[in-house]
């Protein structure tokens, strides 16, 4: 029988003895133990990323929220290599990913992958879709669409068990931003299959799945190109058309790319961590049943504590500098633990506790789930949002679930920096 191909994520484990890789079985398996012990190390630690590329790992609170709002770190490789140059840090991952190379400039033009003053062209032209009375003004449809899914969850049961990752937390992100982009509802099946291949980081669907995104984004421009409406989709198109070139035909696919695939992933997998950790903490769990008005405290305690994203994409310094005493240098890559950082025993009181009362109304974001400085989440507030609609209507609408199987076996995708659960069985 031949074996399999190895997997490009365990591809160079070990090699570097006291370097630790991100892709690690034992890092995968228990990452807040994982990189807790990183962090109590020093707030900067030499390691490895996926393609065994050195990598200095930020730890602590302080010094991540310092990197973050610091643009002497830039996110695109090609501000401090050449561009396309097989020591760039992206060209080689997506080498290793097995891209085709044509493809490229899709992943680079993206919002993600681009510093000022090329982001911060980018981010303002959606940045109008997300504003707080732009939010606000969705919430009754979140709330619509959220009581719809939890009305339909008998019909998925089996004998009383149903699995709220594809039945509740997928379709009620997915279907608020592709109403906000423009995506139709017969599309959307499909975008939520290929985000689930993109983020397997599995070569043989990535080579499958990312050259039908592009085509079908591209298909779907030229049909709403011939009949604008009032989305987001529409607004972009005109930005590309009309408005003096401030979209280029790349940034046009990867921007929308971008959006939908971002605006239901994590969210979906905060809101499966989430109720995960509110069934297995029933204390906290009475706490909000009994004072609705903690939702968005435990949100945002949800998502330090349970957040599905736990490191940022590489960062590089574009100069000589330091962090937390450790010398940089220019070209040198850097990789922020946002999940060592949210749980900084330095920062917080009992960091490893779940306590929903641990950010006060009206006080400054007081985590790092979502970022900090100019990289921070577009969509923050709408994930909030479709967060506190979540948890609020699925406990008020079913008061008696629980976990229909042992906490210790609920599996998670093994995944560098994510934190995503492959179903979430509940009994009704």
């Amino acid at each position: 029988m031949t074996e399999a191909p190895a997997s490009p994520l365990t591809a160079y484990i070990g090699k570097h003895p006291g370097e630790p890789n991100v892709a690690d079985p034992a890092l995968l398996a228990d990452p807040f133990g994982g990189y807790g012990a990183l962090r109590e190390q020093g707030p900067v630690v030499r390691g490895r990323f996926v393609d065994d590329s050195p990598v200095w790992f930020v730890t602590r609170f302080d010094e991540v929220r310092e990197v973050l709002r610091d643009q002497r770190f830039v996110n695109n490789p090609a501000a401090v290599t050449a561009e396309g140059s097989r020591e760039d840090p992206l060209t080689r991952w997506l080498d290793m990913l097995g891209m085709p190379e044509h493809f490229h400039v899709y992943m680079r033009g993206s919002i993600l992958n681009n510093d000022a003053p090329d982001h911060t062209r980018l981010r303002r032209l959606v940045s109008r879709a997300f504003t707080a009375r732009k939010i606000n003004d969705l919430r009754p449809r979140v709330e619509e669409i959220a009581d719809d899914l939890l009305a339909r969850l008998p019909e998925h049961a089996e004998d009383g068990v149903v699995d709220l990752l594809p039945h509740f937390a997928y379709p009620l992100p997915i279907t608020v931003i592709c109403e906000l982009v423009g995506i139709a509802e017969e599309d959307r099946p499909q975008w939520r299959a290929w985000g689930a291949d993109l983020v397997t980081m599995e070569p043989e669907r990535l080579a499958r799945t990312f050259p039908a995104m592009i085509e079908h984004i591209h298909a779907l421009v030229d049909e709403r190109r011939s009949a604008l409406t009032d989305d987001l989709l529409s607004e972009l198109i005109r930005a590309h058309d009309d408005d003096g070139g401030r979209l280029s035909d790349v940034e046009l696919v990867t921007m929308i790319l971008t959006l939908v695939l971002a605006g239901h992933e994590t969210t979906a997998h905060l809101i499966t961590n989430g109720t995960a950790a509110l069934l297995t903490h029933p204390d906290q769990l009475a706490l909000l049943r009994n004072d609705p008005a903690l939702l968005p405290s435990a949100v945002h305690e949800l998502m330090r504590w349970a957040g599905p994203v736990h490191m940022t994409q590489l960062r590089f310094a574009a100069e000589d500098t330091e962090i937390g005493g450790t010398p940089i240098r220019r070209g040198e890559a850097v990789q922020l633990l946002l999940v060592a950082a949210n749980r900084d025993p330095r920062h917080y009181d009992d960091p490893d506790r779940l306590d929903l009362t641990r950010h006060p109304a009206g006080k400054a974001e007081n985590h790092v789930g979502f970022g900090h400085g100019m990289h921070y989440c577009l969509g923050a507030s709408l994930a909030r949002q479709e967060g506190e609609v979540a948890f609020g209507r699925l406990f008020a609408r079913h008061p008696e679930l629980s976990l229909a199987v042992d906490p210790a076996d609920l599996q998670r995708a093994a995944v560098p920096g994510s934190w995503r659960l492959i179903a979430l069985p509940v009994r009704l």
